[in-house]
């Protein structure tokens, strides 16, 4: 893009920013219109597993009914409890929201096809989901209240026991990968089990180590049955307790933004990306984007489905699964798939 924008007579300092600019749009706006589709498509899908219809009156099917809600919170009025630390308080769903768009920089859509094709993308991804557990924080502490802190303390806990085994999770995928590179990491699955499946996933001693990850997902987003965070029935509404109006709806959009990304790195990083699921010529006719939202998609359905189904946990429950079940766990499959990977690929 910036050799396009240099052919229009630009120097490359402004080629390279303008190219810059337009990608960072060309994901964070599909990205928010997409947020706004998946809060419809999870309220669907709660109400067909609940025999009920759903959203059904603003627009054609209901598709309308997010940007009526967005422009109800919009017009409302922003309340600041009176005992709140207000800088702090007004800048913690900026955080959370901010922080959800960024990690998609490193995410490629197609072959080539990503805003930052960096050396460390999967490190980057790990960092930067790290720190949405700030956005919570701030929340709690500056709200002044009890519920919202309780709410914060979870959420610490809660998203550090879980990033442990993440860690691990793709300490295995980068060693048989060989890279930290996203668009690489796409790559290395391609006829990855017996020449014809793409993705790790097929991989017995990766298939495992997916399942972790995507219950860790759930987690790491507060999704049920982890949200922990925000239970109703012991916490109100958790962090978002003394929020109102667009306050409220950064954290609802960065929610749904991290939802999606966990949905894209389980793609990404063992469903094989932009490739279609079997190395078979006529399935490449497909775009390679359309494969990756389809599978975005799929998985997006799976965390619909495990919300509407599956009860809360309690919180011990929760912590001796990340502690005791994925850490050690986790950290065995380090040292088994290392350990397979030096008796055959290195042959030591």
């Amino acid at each position: 893009m910036t050799a396009f924008f240099q052919s229009l007579g630009m120097s490359y300092d402004w080629a390279w920013f303008v190219a810059t600019v337009c990608g960072i749009l060309l994901i964070a706006l599909p990205l928010l219109l997409g947020v706004a589709m998946i809060i419809y498509a999870d309220r669907k899908i709660w109400a067909a597993m609940a025999l009920r219809r759903g959203p059904n009156v603003v627009g054609p099917f209901g598709l309308l009914q997010s940007f009526a809600d967005g422009l109800k919170v919009f017009l409302q009025e922003t309340i600041i409890p009176s005992a709140a630390n207000k800088g702090i308080f007004l800048i913690a769903p900026i955080v959370t929201f901010t922080v959800a768009l960024m990690a998609w920089a490193v995410i490629p859509f197609n072959s080539g096809a990503v805003l930052a094709d960096i050396n460390v993308g999967l490190l980057y991804v790990l960092a930067i989901s790290s720190l949405g557990v700030y956005g919570t924080i701030m929340a709690g502490w500056a709200s002044n209240s009890k519920y919202p802190f309780f709410s914060a303390m979870r959420a610490s806990a809660q998203m550090i026991s879980y990033e442990v085994s993440i860690g691990f999770i793709l300490i295995c995928v980068v060693l048989w990968a060989g890279t930290f590179n996203m668009n690489d990491i796409v790559k290395a699955q391609e006829g990855h089990v017996l020449g014809i499946f793409n993705g790790f996933v097929f991989n017995p001693l990766l298939f495992p180590m997916w399942v972790m990850f995507l219950i860790s997902s759930l987690a790491e987003t507060q999704r049920a049955p982890f949200d922990l965070t925000e239970a109703e029935s012991e916490l109100v509404a958790g962090y978002q307790t003394e929020y109102s109006s667009m306050a409220f709806a950064a954290y609802w959009l960065g929610e749904y933004a991290n939802v999606l990304l966990m949905c894209a790195l389980n793609t990404t990083l063992f469903f094989g990306g932009w490739l279609p699921p079997l190395d078979i010529p006529f399935l490449y006719v497909v775009p390679g984007f359309v494969w990756f939202l389809l599978k975005v998609l799929f998985f997006f359905f799976v965390f619909s489905w495990v919300k509407a189904t599956v009860p809360r946990y309690r919180y011990d429950q929760l912590m001796r699964l990340g502690w005791k079940v994925f850490l050690p766990v986790s950290l065995g499959f380090v040292v088994l798939v290392s350990g397979y990977l030096m008796l055959t690929r290195y042959a030591v």
